[in-house]
């Protein structure tokens, strides 16, 4: 199991926003003191290259990202801020989930997980967009293409739809994408219709739910839409944005899933990259921005890709 953390992400200052670098040193500080720690490999690993990066966003918007953060700029969009420090560690979690990758197709190594921020999956080609840079996980699956696969799905849980990862493959036909979050609410897209177009038709799965949806409900619907996906694609490799802001408690988010449900939600996904992807399976951190329960969930998330 390889275990992506640093401590370089804490150098992306955002002051008091919800998505600021507390989040990650408390991810960090749990991961470090769980008793599984020492059963995961923890590798070094490169930024990523402007080609990398380049394979999803556009060449001017890259540029444009570097420059506002040389030059300190603060707030670039609605919802998201820079920092002299943010080039480094937008680069550095897009290199994680590249590495990643790397490994799990070319190593014994099947899962990984990246704690990287900022998160990644509203980034849109040409923009920031709901605290994103970069979008870690449509980079990660164009790297994934790029070293021959032919499948690779994308398995979304953050509370906020993944409208970035959605725009990159929504005509692509090799990238599946799933994504399950509520509605309505930030940032408005996801709709059930939204099924993708040309080569990706039918390779877009959305699953809208409303604020008040049980439990049961959720995992019922989770495991039918995700499974219906799966059969279609028969991906050889799933990548997951992990967001754990559906917590009832997140204040940037919240549902109704506890801790432990990541723990269920993990286990789900497991089985069908066991069917699949011969077990290959790459987890990234997106959101969650409640201080106490973000460590809490990721590490029930991380225990069962440890124990897989």
């Amino acid at each position: 199991m390889l275990l992506y953390l640093d401590d370089c992400f804490t150098q992306h200052d955002t002051g008091s926003h919800p998505e600021n670098k507390a989040r990650i040193q408390g991810v960090n500080r749990a991961l470090r003191s769980a008793p599984w720690f020492g059963d995961c490999t923890t590798p070094t690993w490169d930024a990523a290259t402007i080609a990398q990066l380049t394979r999803v966003h556009d060449a001017t918007y890259v540029q444009q990202l570097q420059a506002w953060c040389e030059q300190n700029a603060g707030q670039i969009e609605a919802d998201t801020v820079v920092s002299t420090g943010s080039w480094m560690a937008a680069t550095r979690g897009a290199g994680a989930a590249i590495h990643a990758v790397h490994q799990v197709l070319h190593t014994p190594e099947s899962r990984a997980f990246a704690a990287i921020r900022p998160p990644g999956h509203h980034a849109l080609p040409d923009g920031p967009m709901g605290f994103c840079l970069l979008n870690n996980v449509a980079i990660a699956a164009r790297y994934a293409i790029a070293q021959g696969l032919q499948r690779v799905m994308i398995v979304d849980w953050d509370v906020h739809h993944g409208n970035g990862t959605q725009d990159t493959f929504y005509a692509d036909g090799q990238v599946a994408f799933f994504s399950i979050h509520r509605s309505p609410f930030y940032p408005g897209t996801g709709a059930e219709d939204e099924t993708g177009t040309g080569r990706g038709l039918g390779f877009i799965s959305n699953a809208p739910v409303h604020a008040d949806i049980t439990r049961e409900k959720f995992f019922d619907t989770f495991d039918r839409k995700l499974e219906q996906l799966a059969a279609r694609v028969q991906p050889e490799l799933i990548l997951v944005s992990a967001g754990f802001d559906a917590h009832p408690q997140d204040p940037v988010g919240g549902l109704c899933l506890e801790a432990p449900d990541f723990a269920v939600l993990t286990q789900k996904v497991l089985a069908l990259a066991d069917i699949y992807a011969n077990g290959k399976i790459i987890s990234l951190l997106e959101g969650g921005y409640h201080l106490q329960h973000l460590p809490e969930c990721v590490t029930a998330h991380v225990q069962e890709l440890v124990e897989a």
